[in-house]
């Protein structure tokens, strides 16, 4: 008989995890050699029978250990490891997620080859869960919102088990989250918040119903102190709404999209009012939703934030172009979707084929009323003939047996403008013009069927044509001026994200907020705290 051992002859009679505080005896009297390696085999088979992709990898590595074998390399891996699992809450994640203790117990009591298989296959399951997670979140999108419809790019773990294999293990677990400046300031922000929280937060609420420049007293006082302990301005003693306050509540309003009057109106003072623990619910969020998007976005890529109500270009890393957007109403079959595709072409002078929902919702009501109603649509048959609305009876159709297409042909009075930016997906979403420009007055712009317009959709087509013509401006102009439907291919598609963060990072590198619009965010931290993620001052 002889000792044989699956660990590192130094690290036999313990693994070293979690800084070397955890000792596990692992050592086995087995023989002959064969026996053993057999019995590892199998434990490793029978942990993974029903997980298919850890299965397949360890067969066609021969069983060869990721975690327990002999040599540094599988003290490395284990304490990188550990240390990522110790870790998780720096991320927004859930530590009561991770039964960290519960496989350190498992190590711990591990005292033949079998239970060594069975510790290997364990490692390999928590190391795939924290991946997955860490990378592309804890939750499924869709299963929270129906709005929310965006396909998360989840890595194979196959492919993850096997690059870990071969990589430094510190330096793999380190490149799983999001590498955005974005996420690294989520979580700085996330943080400093905590830091607020454990302090008392940002003291007395302002109870005024508005405050404006020239008020005195209390309130007053109570605005600027709240303005002062979130960093807005410098500390004053003043009890009057002087220059240097109004000048804070206008930072203060562009930091969370409000209307910039200097004013502290019921809005203003609302957001002014809102706890440091709601706003760290936001940023958690905010990170969770950054790992959805975990992705290669595009060099240069559309950028629309519902809840900014904002539409940006961005050419590596820097906003070239940026306008407001009307986005869908908070109705139900009217907010705007979330997910990413590619934007290939834009149609000037656009004629606008009315979804088959507003045909049926809106106008065939009307039509059944009054034959001649909407009379800037043309109705054709599924022949493409126009139908002559008064030899009609729009009363004998419902919206399940509406037969007839309706069309706005191109006008200035145009629903969709004078240009739309097509990136075909099966939702009908898309950008454009709007004759409607009164809309982008408003604070809050929510008013569309769901696609996103733009407030200046000229500026935008010709930051689009830049790259592929000399005079972007004066070709797009001649176009126009045609009248002429027209399809104008880009000839280097881009990719187009529609995202909505509550939480976003400005180009200063601080935390800015918006409201949750559609009311995704609350949901979101719904499920977050049901999944076990937690308030610092929740959890003590």
């Amino acid at each position: 008989m002889r000792m044989i051992t699956t660990c590192p002859a130094k690290s036999c009679g313990g693994f070293a995890v979690l800084a070397g505080a955890v000792a596990l005896s692992l050592g086995l009297l087995v023989s002959p050699v064969n026996a053993q390696v057999t019995a590892f085999k199998q434990a490793v088979a029978e942990a993974a029978y029903d997980q298919s992709t850890i299965a397949s990898f360890y067969r066609e590595a021969n069983y060869a250990p990721l975690w327990t074998g002999e040599g540094d390399v599988f003290v490395e891996r284990r304490s990188a490891l550990f240390q990522a699992l110790t870790s998780v809450e720096n991320h927004g994640l859930p530590a009561s997620r991770y039964d960290v203790a519960g496989l350190v117990q498992q190590m711990k009591d591990a005292r033949t080859t079998r239970d060594i298989g069975l510790v290997e296959v364990a490692l390999t399951n928590m190391f795939l869960k924290y991946a997955r997670d860490v990378q592309t979140g804890i939750l499924v999108p869709s299963r929270i919102d129906s709005g929310i419809v965006r396909q998360v790019q989840y890595r194979d773990p196959k492919t993850l088990l096997a690059t870990f294999s071969n990589t430094q293990p510190r330096a793999f677990l380190n490149s799983l989250p999001p590498s955005t400046a974005e996420y690294r300031n989520l979580m700085k922000a996330k943080i400093q918040l905590e830091s607020v929280i454990a302090e008392g937060s940002w003291g007395a609420k302002v109870s005024a119903g508005k405050l404006e420049p020239g008020d005195r007293g209390p309130q007053v006082v109570a605005l600027r102190n709240r303005l002062i302990a979130m960093g807005y301005m410098e500390r004053t003693a003043s009890m009057s709404y002087d220059a240097k306050l109004q000048q804070a509540v206008i930072v203060f309003q562009s930091a969370h999209g409000l209307a910039e009057d200097g004013v502290a109106g019921a809005g203003t003072l609302d957001e002014i009012n809102t706890s440091a623990e709601a706003r760290l619910q936001s940023v958690l969020v905010a990170l969770e939703r950054e790992r959805w998007t975990n992705m290669e976005r595009g060099e240069r890529h559309v950028l629309v934030n519902l809840t900014d109500f904002s539409a940006k270009i961005v050419d590596q890393g820097e906003v070239v172009f940026k306008t407001k957007s009307v986005i869908g109403q908070n109705s139900s079959d009217r907010r705007s979707p979330e997910f990413s595709d590619v934007m290939e072409h834009m149609i000037v002078n656009p004629s606008w084929h009315v979804p088959r929902s507003i045909m049926t919702k809106e106008y065939l009501p009307q039509l059944q009323k009054n034959p001649n109603a909407a009379r800037h649509l043309i109705i054709t048959d599924r022949r493409g003939q126009r139908v002559n609305r008064e030899a009609m009876d729009f009363t004998q159709f419902t919206a399940r047996n509406f037969p007839f297409d309706m069309r706005q042909p191109p006008s200035n009075s145009n629903a969709l403008g004078l240009v739309k930016f097509m990136f075909p997906n099966r939702y009908n979403i898309y950008l454009h013009d709007t004759p409607q420009k009164s809309l982008f007055k408003r604070e809050t712009r929510a008013f569309s069927h769901g696609c996103i317009r733009l407030a200046d959709p000229f500026d935008f087509a010709y930051a689009l044509l830049s790259l592929q013509e000399d005079d972007p401006r004066g070709y797009f102009q001649n176009v126009l001026r045609s009248g002429t439907e027209t399809k104008i291919n880009l000839e280097k598609p881009l990719p187009v994200h529609l995202i909505y963060r509550t939480a976003v990072i400005s180009d200063k590198g601080r935390v800015e907020f918006r409201r949750d619009v559609y009311g995704r965010d609350a949901r979101i931290w719904d499920a977050l705290s049901e999944a076990g993620v937690a308030l610092s001052s929740v959890q003590g």
